[in-house]
């Protein structure tokens, strides 16, 4: 009998029938059905040509591109106003990968590790210049062998003439389509602390990768110091939907203070407010206690006296003061990434140097007040710190036996992520990159 049977057969065994329809889902997309009487089947030529074999005229003739190649599909077409691009693909950088951040972010903490662990010898010596000039020479190590081009838009040693990294330094390799970074850093924020063998020393970087449309991530402040006010995320987000007005740097203290304690539901004599230990802040002080405030006063240190009141369970709740203008801007990157906010407005020291600002072309800037958003711009912004002596920010540094543990802390302002690092240095392996001698050094 042939194999397509007798009706009666067919009936039975449909699918030896040969266009019989079949409802499973490889034969609709078969362009044909799947069982076919062999004196049906078409000539080789009218069938399609598989996918695989697809605009190859042999199967060895056409090999699979090598990695890193662009396909023809990929491809752009010169006759539509497009330039083919070079066969192999660009190296990953800004343009080709948007948060780049991400990946370089845990050498920046390395390069401050650095910067604390070979400063932390001179802890209570008495010498801080020294202990600020080993901090340069260990982070400006670090970024030798770091893939970036990073430039100094903010750095320390101008205001007191001590030992400092300095703006328009070049950090990093600068090698071809490396990432562009703007750099604010402080080798040691408490060099006075550092010398005296006081708490709240701390080395700290800021870098941004500017986005699309700015020049320069973070601003550089021309006058020394900044009077300064900064609150955490609570208060910034009541001020926002009442109104920004509702709280404003200048306004007079027995105003601000009431309306935090307001915000943050507590007793006026339970807010805890921080001002730097300064006889320019003596009135300021008299205010404060009049009021009824708990008041804590450091004697340096104010960067992270300023994030605190954005941390939670830091014990400080507002931040008032008159400091460095350079550890305004490394504040603010930090109270970006942790959703806090810091006023702040430039105050010059005298006449001479209201003068000189103005005589610059910085007559109207002196009226400004910034806030984190003009300090810290995008949000291609990391954040990092380790500590030397123990601060409200991170702990400072403790040795075991042969090890030492140093604490930092990470932050990005795109994701608003925050990271607290403890880590493990085996002091009879441990070595740091300094830039003195270009060499590795046992600590």
């Amino acid at each position: 009998m042939s194999a397509a049977g007798t009706g009666e057969e067919a009936s039975r065994h449909p699918r030896t029938r040969a266009h019989a329809p079949c409802h499973c889902r490889k034969s609709q997309r078969h362009p044909f059905p799947l069982f076919i009487s062999p004196r049906d089947m078409p000539a080789a030529s009218a069938l399609p040509t598989p996918r695989h074999a697809r605009g190859r005229t042999g199967p060895a003739d056409r090999p699979r591109p090598a990695r890193g190649t662009l396909t023809p599909a990929s491809t752009p077409n010169p006759k539509e106003g497009g330039a083919p691009p070079p066969v192999k693909q660009r190296r990953l950088d800004q343009e080709s990968y948007y948060d780049i951040e991400r990946i370089i972010e845990f050498d920046f903490v390395r390069a401050t590790e650095a910067g604390a662990l070979n400063s932390f010898h001179w802890l209570g010596r008495g010498e801080k210049e020294l202990g600020d000039a080993a901090a340069c020479d260990a982070i400006r190590g670090t970024f030798d062998i770091m893939y970036i081009c990073g430039e100094v838009v903010i750095g320390e040693g101008i205001k007191d003439n001590a030992p400092g990294i300095f703006k328009g330094e070049h950090l990093g390799q600068w090698l071809p389509n490396a990432p562009r970074f703007d750099i604010a850093l402080d080798p040691v924020d408490g060099t006075t602390n550092l010398a005296k063998g006081l708490p709240n020393s701390i080395s700290v970087i800021a870098a941004a990768s500017p986005e699309p449309g700015i020049d320069v991530a973070l601003q550089d402040i021309p006058a020394f110091y900044m009077t300064k006010l900064a609150y955490g995320p609570k208060v910034k987000q009541h001020a926002q939907k009442t109104g920004i007005d509702c709280l404003k740097l200048n306004d007079p203290i027995d105003e601000s203070l009431p309306y935090i304690a307001r915000v943050l539901r507590k007793r006026l004599q339970d807010l805890i407010v921080c001002v730097l230990d300064r006889p320019r802040h003596k009135a300021l002080v008299e205010k404060v206690r009049d009021l009824g405030c708990s008041l804590r006063m450091i004697s340096d240190g104010d960067i992270s006296a300023a994030i605190a009141p954005s941390l939670p369970d830091s014990g400080i709740d507002v931040y008032i003061g008159i400091g460095g203008s350079p550890e305004a801007v490394l504040a603010a990157a930090a109270i970006k990434c942790l959703g806090g906010e810091i006023q702040a407005q430039m105050w010059p020291r005298d006449d001479a140097e209201k003068e000189e600002l103005i005589a610059n072309g910085y007559g109207e800037e002196l009226n400004r007040v910034y806030y984190s958003d003009d300090l810290a711009k995008g949000k291609n912004i990391i954040f990092c710190a380790t500590g030397i002596s123990d601060s409200p920010l991170i702990p400072g540094i403790k040795h075991q036996g042969n090890t030492a543990i140093t604490q930092s802390i990470l932050m990005r302002a795109r994701h608003k992520t925050i990271r607290y690092i403890r880590t493990h240095h085996n002091l009879s392996e441990k070595t740091i990159r300094l830039r003195s001698s270009k060499k590795e050094h046992y600590l």
